[in-house]
């Protein structure tokens, strides 16, 4: 499994960049899976009133809904934890690519999503893991960089680099294969 992180400020294009590279790189004939961090305390991926929701409330540690076409998986912490996308990558099923949005603080290769606009100062001048910068406007990069830069109105270069460096992508820390 090849693994890529997307990080950036709310805001910054991240959602709408991964879900382009998931469609490329299904184009390609890759499997791709997605690992999220939601910043809120609580989020549902169930509804009140659905089943699943009725056992959590309920007070089931994990629940797993499945059916011929999908499987998801919803386990509760009683303490707050911070995961580490390891952990999450662990969980996955076998695919060629992983892509992982959000983990700022990663310890994983990450391309930064970052746009002037938002005011936000860019991760790249201090984070080692960061490997490249997509962005709509590279004339605005706040310093000077030796990393590759991709503009987000053309995903296509991105999609491009990930397919022809994919070996550089190779996930092996915490990889139980």
């Amino acid at each position: 499994m090849k693994v890529i992180g997307l990080a950036g400020y709310s805001g910054s294009g991240k959602t709408t960049l991964i879900e382009q590279l998931i469609a490329g790189l299904k184009a390609a004939g890759q499997r791709v899976s997605v690992v999220k961090h939601a910043h809120k305390d609580s989020f549902d991926i169930d509804h009140p009133g659905k089943d699943s929701w009725r056992h959590r409330q309920a007070g089931a540690l994990e629940v797993v809904v499945a059916n011929a076409r999908r499987m998801a998986l919803i386990r509760e912490f009683p303490q707050p934890v911070e995961i580490e996308p390891h952990a999450l990558l662990a969980e996955l099923a076998p695919c060629d690519w992983a892509l992982v949005e959000g983990f700022k603080h990663g310890d994983l290769p990450k391309i930064e999503v970052w746009r002037a606009e938002l005011g936000r100062p860019a991760m790249y001048p201090n984070d080692p893991f960061i490997v490249g910068i997509a962005t709509d406007d590279p004339a605005a990069l706040p310093e000077p960089t030796g990393l590759p830069v991709f503009r987000l109105d053309t995903p296509a270069a991105l999609l491009d680099h990930l397919l022809a460096s994919g070996e550089r992508y190779q996930y092996t820390q915490g990889h139980h294969g």
